[in-house]
This record gives structure tokens, C-alpha cells and sequence, in this order.
């Protein structure tokens, strides 16, 4: 899957997935410091998103913030879900860049540009 990266570039959706840092479910256990079931209902709730990759579930580690998930990101993946997007839809659309942006969507979340992200994500219906 290729998106307009702004000035004419094309970039690899799959090229910024791979640069990510991930977080699998046991790592996340670790990190959060919660049980296994609490970490699938943080995700399953849309308080993280996570997608699988080579058959694991695995969450990106900028969904995360002082050991805790973006609190920023729990509204914005219901907004793209209410638009259609699936989660492995939703955490490539929040990693890659967005050209009305000037950066990746999670990018801005981290940066407090909420309202920003969130008005893109619901003009992409």
C-alpha cells in the first residue's frame, strides 16, 4: 500500500510499519503492569489498537506514554472505527504520514493536536 507523502514522494505504508517499535501482549503486560486480560480488554475497549504481524498481536510502542496508553488515541480509533476502518486499517493510518498533517497522525496525537488528528480522521469517511 502506497500514500502521498506531500511534495510529489510516495511512501510505503509497509516501510513505516517496519520502522516501528512493537509491543507484544507480553511485553505490554510488563510494561502496564496488568494481567493478560486486562491488556485485551484495553485494546478490544479501543484504548490501544494493535494488528498482527506474522501472526502476533503486537501494539506500537508510541500508543504508549509513561507506561500508560495515549489517552489521546482512545477517541480518535473510535472515530475511524465509526468510519469504517478495521484496526490493522486504524494503526496504519495513525503511523503513516498524512499529508494535512505534515506528520504521522500518532505523531500529532503525542504533540496535543487531538482535535487536528481527530477532524481528519473524520473527513476520511
Amino acid at each position: 500500500m502506497w500514500r502521498a507523502a506531500g511534495r510529489g514522494t510516495l511512501v510505503s505504508v509497509n516501510e513505516q510499519v517496519q520502522a516501528t517499535e512493537w509491543l507484544t501482549i507480553p511485553d505490554l503486560v510488563e510494561q502496564l503492569g496488568l494481567g493478560v486480560s486486562r491488556v485485551r480488554r484495553l485494546i478490544e475497549d479501543r484504548h490501544l489498537a494493535a494488528k498482527r504481524i506474522d501472526g502476533v498481536l503486537k501494539v506500537p510502542a508510541l500508543f504508549l506514554r509513561d507506561g500508560e496508553p495515549l489517552g489521546e488515541l482512545h477517541g480518535t480509533l473510535i472515530v475511524l472505527a465509526d468510519n469504517g476502518f478495521d484496526d490493522d486499517e486504524a494503526v496504519d493510518w495513525l503511523l503513516a504520514d498524512e499529508e494535512s498533517l505534515g506528520t504521522a497522525p500518532i505523531e500529532a496525537l503525542r504533540a496535543g493536536r487531538k482535535a487536528e488528528v481527530r477532524r481528519v480522521a473524520q473527513a476520511l469517511a
